[in-house]
């Protein structure tokens, strides 16, 4: 049976750029070994915590026994700011990480999807962030436009863990394993079959890959 949310709050927290608008999921029981924040798509691109595979990544997360932070980038929803090419969105999750340790102060499972997973890889490859103990890559947009620049070299050197349909638009099978394999260990990718970006047919296998992996962390 699944754990029920219990209870969801929404508000903001002070950001580099104003409030940023959140919603944080506590599970009914709280496991006490992690806390989570989960990055959304890109903002030019209709990317909300709303979008689908973020919910369902916040959810799964948090029938784990996290508490799972998820917020707008400034400039969307209610965030205040305007979008500004991923440097400031970098701040963006950084202040939102440090908001959610404010509340939970506990290692750190970050995760983003699309844009949200490149500004992940981004941050943790200018920063050894000693707080996450787990990065989640979810549809890591290796081949769009806005993938410029995205260096497997990381300072941070805990796990790694990607998640990708193996029909992604903007990242072909090929393209994932080159990244991939200039990643540093701990690492692990797992392809889900049939899958596009957004994962729209295949949620379900797509929470249960998830969930299976981060419990054997």
């Amino acid at each position: 049976m699944e754990r029920e949310f219990s209870p969801i709050r929404h508000g903001t927290f002070p950001g580099p750029a104003g409030q940023l608008e959140y919603i944080l999921n506590e599970p009914a029981a709280d496991g006490g070994g992690r806390a989570a924040v989960v990055a959304h798509p890109h903002p030019l691109y209709r990317g909300t915590m709303h979008t689908r595979i973020v919910f369902h990544t916040a959810k799964t997360l948090a029938e784990l026994g996290m508490p799972v932070l998820r917020f707008h980038f400034r400039g969307v929803g209610l965030s205040q700011g305007i979008y500004d090419h991923g440097r400031g969105e970098r701040q963006d999750l950084s202040a939102a990480m440090a908001y959610v340790r404010s509340l939970y102060p506990r290692p750190l499972v970050l995760a983003g999807f699309s844009f949200g997973a490149s500004t992940v890889a981004r941050l943790l490859a200018e920063e050894a962030r000693g707080e996450v103990a787990q990065a989640v890559l979810l549809g890591l947009p290796v081949e769009s436009s806005t993938a410029d620049h995205l260096s497997p070299h990381w300072q941070w050197q805990g796990p790694k863990l990607m998640i990708s349909g193996d029909q992604d638009q903007f990242a072909s099978v090929g393209a994932l394993e080159a990244w991939f394999a200039q990643l540093d260990p701990p690492k692990q990718r797992i392809w889900i079959a049939g899958g596009d970006h957004f994962l729209n047919t295949r949620m379900e296998e797509y929470r249960a890959a998830l969930a299976g992996a981060l419990r054997q962390e």
